[in-house]
C-alpha cells in the first residue's frame, strides 16, 4: 500500500512540474560550487505536520525547513526578510512553490523566525549545497540569526 502511495505522490509531483513548465514558471538554478543569491517572494506552507514532503520525510511545523523547485534536498539556505532584516537558515526538504513569482515555501517555524505574515520579499543565499548526510531537522533556536 505504501508503494502505491509513493507512486501517486511521484505522479502528482511530475504533473505539477510539467504544468509549471507549460504555464511558463521560471526556475532559478543555483550553482552548487559557489554562493549564488536570489530574491523573490516567500510564503509559508498551508499544510499541517505529518504530511510527507517530496524528500519522503514528514513535514514538521517546528523544523527550519523549506521547499525549493531546484535545489538539492539537504541544501542549507540563508533566507533574509528584506523588510525587517531578520535571517533564518533553512534546510531544503521539499519541492515547490508551484505558484508563479514565489521562490521558496517556508515551514511555519521558519516563517515565524522571519516575522512572516502573508507573503514577504526575501533574499536567498546558499550556505552549503552538499545535501549531506549531516543534514537534520533543526529547531528555531538552532538556526535563527538576528
Amino acid at each position: 500500500m505504501s508503494s502505491r502511495f509513493a507512486l501517486v505522490q511521484a505522479i502528482v509531483l511530475i504533473h505539477a512540474l510539467i504544468l509549471g513548465t507549460i504555464v511558463g514558471m521560471k526556475s532559478e538554478v543555483f550553482a552548487s560550487d559557489r554562493s549564488d543569491s536570489l530574491s523573490g517572494i516567500a510564503s509559508v506552507y498551508d499544510q499541517s505536520s505529518g504530511v510527507s514532503t517530496a524528500s519522503g520525510e514528514p513535514l514538521r511545523e517546528d523544523a527550519m525547513t523549506a521547499a525549493h523547485r531546484t535545489l538539492p534536498f539537504g541544501t542549507m539556505v540563508r533566507v533574509t526578510n528584506r523588510r525587517n532584516g531578520q535571517v533564518a537558515v533553512v534546510r531544503i526538504n521539499d519541492r515547490g512553490p508551484f505558484v508563479r513569482g514565489r521562490v521558496i515555501d517556508l515551514s511555519p517555524a521558519a516563517g515565524h523566525a522571519l516575522g512572516l505574515s502573508g507573503l514577504i520579499e526575501v533574499s536567498l543565499e546558499v550556505v552549503n549545497a552538499d545535501g549531506g548526510a549531516g543534514a537534520r531537522n533543526v529547531s528555531v533556536a538552532d538556526r535563527v540569526e538576528r
